[in-house]
């Protein structure tokens, strides 16, 4: 908005300039939403107390957490609102990746907030079942699927798929289709994965204090450094990356879900005042792996998001373990709750993860060079 606003009194005005510049408008959606994050942070927090919105915890969990029933919930709704603002105020609102990845968000936040709300209704901790949320997570994919593959037949999205170590490797996805229909090809089940285990993954790890938002703060930084090299003509040819400029417009999404992300963990830190429910964890994880596919990251997100899918892999190993053999591998799961009945403090486990989350960060980071 502020982009159709200003850039065009550039020809009355050299300052205007500064507005087609993405590091210009980026640093200030990340500024923006901080801000926003910070100053709304209080009066939610507040009307989420005054109308008995508070956490619903599952009597198996472990017994410390039983304190914090009727914490404020659903605080995703301020991630939402300082992510969404800004992009759209600092944003081209005509690039069709900007849009793409706001829908995304926008749906599994509100997929979060129906989860939540039966949670509140029920004063339980069991909202939507899991096949319900599946299907809307695959339907929002094949959705997005479709939308990629028009674009791909404008010639603004490549199909292929970026490996890491892997410079000249990059199978074409859309390559190869059932009954010449471009949906029904790997291409839609490789999106539908990335993007419904992204979601769940970060909805999984969202279970200790300022756990999920800090490692999605580190993932965020990351794709917004991915992002720009991406839509940079030299870095990306330099790198032997899938250049693409039309996703340029995306770093100014990613750096506003890093001030998001940055301002909501300054209530959510130990002690928490407000957690981000599922409206939060589904719609930032969906958010991360959107970003990951139209970049063409998707397997780097892998490594980049290291912490969410440890977590995910020891709710899946715990379950396929006690079905097989009726034991558990880990104390309880997700792996967070593993190292809290080991008498690890909360504090101490959400750092070491946050430390785990820069390391494996910074390794995939220096795939870049590595291929």
């Amino acid at each position: 908005m502020l982009y159709y606003l200003f850039y065009p009194l550039h020809s009355y005005s050299i300052v205007f300039n500064v507005f087609r510049y993405i590091t210009f408008r980026t640093a200030y959606a990340s500024l923006t939403a901080l801000l926003i994050s910070l100053l709304l942070g209080p009066w939610l927090i507040g009307r989420l107390k005054e109308f008995q919105i508070g956490q619903q915890i599952r009597q198996e969990g472990p017994a410390s957490h039983q304190a914090k029933a009727g914490t404020p919930t659903m605080g995703g709704i301020l991630i939402l609102i300082s992510i969404i603002v800004p992009t759209l105020l600092w944003a081209d609102l005509g690039n069709p990746y900007i849009w793409i990845v706001i829908l995304s968000t926008l749906t599994l936040g509100v997929l979060g907030f129906m989860d939540d709300y039966l949670k509140l209704v029920r004063q339980r901790s069991l909202g939507l079942t899991g096949r319900k949320k599946i299907l809307v997570q695959v339907g929002l994919s094949v959705a997005i699927c479709g939308a990629l593959i028009i674009l791909s037949n404008y010639g603004s999205y490549s199909t292929r798929l970026s490996v890491p170590f892997f410079k000249r490797f990059t199978p074409d996805l859309a390559a190869y289709c059932v009954l010449g229909l471009p949906l029904l090809s790997p291409l839609l089940l490789f999106v539908t994965t990335v993007i419904v285990g992204s979601s769940n993954a970060v909805n999984l790890t969202d279970g200790l204090d300022g756990l999920a938002v800090g490692c999605v703060l580190i993932a965020a930084s990351a794709l917004t450094v991915l992002t720009y090299v991406t839509g940079h003509s030299v870095f990306a040819h330099h790198l032997g990356l899938i250049w693409n400029p039309k996703v340029s417009e995306l770093v100014i999404f990613c750096g506003a879900m890093v001030g998001a992300s940055l301002g909501f963990l300054w209530y959510n830190a130990y002690p928490a005042e407000i957690f981000m429910g599922d409206v939060g964890s589904l719609s930032l994880g969906g958010a991360l792996g959107t970003v990951a596919v139209l970049i063409k990251q998707e397997l780097l997100l892998i490594m980049i998001g290291g912490v969410f899918v440890m977590e995910a892999l020891s709710v899946i190993l715990q379950v396929a373990s006690f079905k097989m053999t009726g034991k558990r591998i880990f104390l309880m799961s997700p792996l967070h709750h593993h190292f809290e009945l080991l008498g690890w403090k909360e504090s101490k486990i959400v750092i070491r993860f946050w430390i785990a989350a820069i390391v494996f960060t910074l390794f995939s980071l220096t795939t870049l060079k590595l291929r």
